[in-house]
């Protein structure tokens, strides 16, 4: 399995497009400890999530990065913690939808998260039940097509956040 830098070269080396489903009420990020303890106390974000460099560094190459976010309200705190960072993302060039499972249930879907990368190779990705990061599992190809019907199935029931969010 591979993560962090490793892992993390998967972003720079994909040519196109990269679609992620993530499927988790938690994510625990050690990076992102301090920020979400931050927006709990009410600080809010801060200022260059308003435009996202990580998302930006690929969008500006003319790189595709898609998400589709399978949640379920009443949201957590982590949950509204990482939907407030959507619009810096969005304003990045990511495109993100919604699936809510309290208002549509969609049949079909994993209930793990994976990245799709240039239609070419899907990583399953690992977590702790506490949500931490274990690692991502390169799938071999014959799980391609089941994973671009993930991907599909998945675009086609999700509300654009922006439609989401004011709901």
């Amino acid at each position: 399995m591979l993560k962090g830098e490793e892992f993390g070269r998967l972003f720079e080396a994909f040519e196109r497009t990269a679609f992620r489903l993530e499927t988790l009420a938690v994510y625990d990020v050690d990076d992102e400890r301090e920020e979400f303890a931050a927006f709990l106390a009410g600080e809010g974000l801060p200022p260059e999530s308003s435009d996202n460099p990580w998302v930006r560094s690929m969008t500006d190459l003319g790189k595709q990065v898609a998400r589709v976010h399978v949640l379920r309200s009443p949201l957590s705190d982590y949950l509204r913690y990482e939907l407030a960072s959507y619009p810096g993302n969005i304003t990045a060039g990511e495109s993100i939808g919604i699936i809510d499972t309290a208002w549509q249930e969609v049949a079909g879907l994993p209930d793990h998260d994976f990245w799709l990368f240039d239609d070419a190779q899907v990583y399953r990705m690992h977590y702790t039940d506490a949500g931490q990061f274990l690692g991502a599992e390169l799938l071999p190809d014959d799980r391609l097509s089941e994973y671009q019907r993930y991907r599909e199935i998945a675009l086609a029931a999700a509300v654009p956040f922006g439609e989401y969010s004011a709901g």
